[in-house]
């Protein structure tokens, strides 16, 4: 009997499962509906114009496009002549290390050093970092690099202040030797961004510790070895991360210098510019597109190996045991 009165229950029950299931959607809805339109245009942003073009960027790679003609799979032929055939490629990536390995580290130095200047209280301290940070507010744009070329310029201001004391100037920028480096001195120069987030780390460090350094005589060399580096290195390895990133994908600056041909003999040709020739110079947007994915491994491989040894080096004030 208890089967009989049981089974028409659990009958009633499934059939109002679904109209209880709706009433929670509706429900669900009404709470978080208003969240869901906000976040409508970043996910439509993010499928349609950052994961859609990237996966059909992956699928480009393994095919020859020239945007006028249907593509043509031909499966790993890109990545086999990149990596046996072609010269450049090479060229690009000596190039973009070079850069990288110079102007990276060069600018961290700057950066700190500076922060630690305005760090000391100076007067008029917002109007410095104000201009100090200029540089890197105009970014990479086309007049930076314009004026840029015109500094190293045969008759340019530079090699007018080297015939000051008695130096011929080169043409700096039309020498294979030099032309790369006047864009490491470039990149060095916008120094602002690292710059203002070094002050923002020197600020959190507590002034008692090296109050108490001093009283136990401990020099200034010595504070920043023992106190300074090891708290500041978190954001040290932020910066270090960011910059690594942002010097891989340098562009602007090579583009306008060369002219866009990464002269002189490719001295200049930085990855991207390589990039940016082969897809809209030679029309070869599948080995372009090939050519944006191995750039993407290699800066997902640096950074990784940053993650991974940061470890060894970075202190974060939390997990001391």
């Amino acid at each position: 009997m208890s089967t009989i009165v049981t089974q028409p229950a659990a009958i009633a029950q499934r059939a109002a499962s679904p109209a209880r299931a709706g009433a929670q959607l509706r429900r669900a809805w009404r709470r978080n509906g208003a969240g869901y339109l906000f976040l409508l245009p970043w996910l439509v942003g993010f499928f349609g114009l950052t994961l859609g073009p990237t996966l059909a960027s992956l699928y480009l790679s393994f095919t020859r496009f020239d945007l006028l003609t249907p593509a043509q799979w031909i499966g790993l032929e890109n990545y086999v002549y990149m990596f046996t055939l072609d010269q450049r490629f090479w060229q690009a990536l000596k190039v973009t290390f070079t850069y990288v390995l110079w102007s990276v580290p060069l600018k961290l130095v700057v950066a700190l050093a500076l922060a630690m200047l305005l760090d000391k209280g100076i007067r008029a301290v917002g109007v410095y970092r104000a201009l100090f940070y200029l540089p890197s507010l105009l970014g990479a744009s086309v007049a930076i690099a314009v004026l840029w070329r015109q500094l190293f310029a045969r008759e340019g201001v530079v090699n007018q202040l080297l015939a000051v004391v008695g130096y011929q100037g080169e043409a700096w920028l039309h020498h294979p030797d030099y032309a790369l480096y006047t864009l490491v001195i470039l990149a060095v120069w916008q120094f602002g961004s690292p710059m203002v987030i070094f002050l923002a780390g020197l600020r959190q460090i507590p002034t008692d510790l090296y109050e108490a350094a001093s009283m136990d005589g401990a020099s200034r060399t010595r504070q920043f070895i023992r106190i300074t580096l090891p708290l500041l290195a978190p954001v040290i390895f932020f910066n270090l991360v960011l910059q690594t990133i942002e010097a891989f994908k340098a562009f602007t600056q090579a583009f306008i210098v060369s002219g866009g041909t990464g002269g002189p003999i490719d001295a200049t040709l930085f990855y991207t510019l390589y990039l940016y020739q082969e897809a809209f110079a030679n029309f070869r947007m599948g080995y372009a597109a090939t050519l944006a994915w191995v750039l993407l491994v290699i800066i997902g491989i640096f950074t990784a190996i940053a993650f991974l040894t940061s470890k060894y080096w970075v202190y974060y004030e939390d997990s001391r045991s």
